[in-house]
This record gives C-alpha cells, sequence and structure tokens, in this order.
C-alpha cells in the first residue's frame, strides 16, 4: 500500500528527509530505521529528489525538495546521501536556509572512540571506525569498512568509498574523494601527510606522498593519473 504524505496530520511532527535515492541512499536508509530517528513516523521520513522519477522507493515516499519544504511541522531534520560533494553542499546549504536541521547518521555497528570532533551531518556506516583526537568536517562520508585514524584532520564534504584506510596524522581537504580500498601511509605530528582540496585518490591507490589540490593520484605508490 502507498504511504501518504500526511497532509492532514497535526502540525506538531519532526519529518526527516535523506537527499538522494540512488544506491547509496537506499544502503543509508536502513540506518535512519535502526538510529534515535526509529520514533519518527514511517510516513514522516521520505527521499528528496530533485526530479523524482518513482513514488515509492523500498517502502518510503519519494517527494521532491519542493514538497520537502513545503510540508508544515514543527522541524525538518536531513541529510545527504549523494557522492557529488559540490552538489552535496549546495543541498546542504539550501536545506539550511529553508530551515531544515542536519543530523549525523551513524550505523549502530560504528565505532567512534575518544576525543573526537565531527561536524554535522556525517554517514558512517556499517564497520566504519573513527578512533581517537580526530577532526571531521561536515557531511563527512564513511562507506562501509573504512576508517580515520588518530589525530587526523578531515575537511568538508569529504567522501570515503568503501575500505578506506586512513592511518593517522593526515590531513584531507575538503571535498577530496578517496577511493575504494585506498591505503594512505600514516604522517607524523610535525609533517602530516596531505590531501589537497577536491584530490581524487584512485580505487585502491596506496599514498605514501603529499598530494597536490585538484589532482587524480592512481597506483601503488600513487602517482598523478595521465591519460593516454
Amino acid at each position: 500500500m502507498e504511504k501518504k504524505l500526511g497532509a492532514n496530520k497535526n502540525d506538531d511532527r519532526v519529518i526527516f528527509g535523506l537527499f538522494g535515492a540512488g544506491g547509496f541512499a537506499r544502503e543509508v536508509m536502513p540506518i535512519v530505521d535502526r538510529s534515535s530517528l526509529s520514533d519518527i513516523d514511517p510516513n514522516d521520513i521520505y527521499f528528496v529528489e530533485t526530479n523524482p522519477e518513482f513514488n515509492i522507493i523500498n517502502g518510503y515516499n519519494v517527494i521532491s525538495e519542493e514538497q520537502f519544504f513545503g510540508i508544515e511541522c514543527k522541524e525538518k531534520l536531513f541529510n545527504i546521501a549523494i557522492g557529488d560533494s559540490a552538489l552535496r553542499e549546495k543541498i546542504a546549504n539550501n536545506c539550511i536556509l529553508n530551515g531544515a536541521k542536519p543530523i549525523h547518521l551513524h550505523s549502530k555497528n560504528c565505532i567512534i572512540d575518544d576525543h573526537n570532533e565531527i561536524g554535522d551531518g556525517s554517514i558512517l556506516c556499517h564497520n566504519t571506525i573513527v578512533t581517537s583526537n580526530a577532526k571531521i568536517g561536515k557531511f563527512f562520508h564513511a562507506n562501509i569498512f573504512s576508517y580515520v585514524a588518530h589525530d587526523c584532520v578531515i575537511g568538508d564534504f569529504v567522501t570515503f568509498a568503501p575500505s578506506v584506510h586512513c592511518n593517522g596524522n593526515v590531513h584531507i581537504h575538503d571535498h577530496a574523494y578517496i577511493g575504494t580500498n585506498v591505503v594512505i601511509k600514516q604522517g607524523s605530528p610535525s609533517k602530516p601527510l596531505i590531501i589537497g582540496e577536491g584530490a581524487i585518490i584512485g580505487m585502491g591507490a596506496v599514498v605514501t606522498k603529499d598530494v597536490p589540490p585538484h589532482t587524480t593520484v592512481v597506483g601503488n605508490p600513487a602517482k598523478p593519473f595521465v591519460k593516454n
């Protein structure tokens, strides 16, 4: 049976919108079910798309951004399960401008140890780990089996694909994308290993040296990608 948007409900309610409805978003939505948001009526949990192609995905209503912002309620909560970090930033800014509040989505089997700082809107998927004394910016994505080790500094809108191994004293700047099975060598307190803003680390790369901003590196050891 199709769920309804609940237009006739009392306005004294909380709704949640997960922006995106692709594969990653469908992986993230079960985390919502098992989080503190489990108290929210399932009819008030939505996938949100710019131009929805479907009305229902995996049992949840799919609505447009306009519909989401137009719902009368006590509070609107959101997160963004979209890989494109520039689009993620644009959506986050628009949501906040429209009065929606970002929340964390952390799997119950992720591990967050002590003395970490994590910015708004993070998504930590199954079997992810943040150890100690890490500083992580806004809307960070850590896909399954990834970790952030001690004394790392992660910028805003950074994306980890599955099984990223980010060892200690690594600084990753805003909008960097770290591919599946990447290993990042440990830096030191006096000389952290730095991955520049907007850099892309290709699948399976082993990063042993700094990566300049807006550079794609691949291989073991990682080197700038050159098209043939």
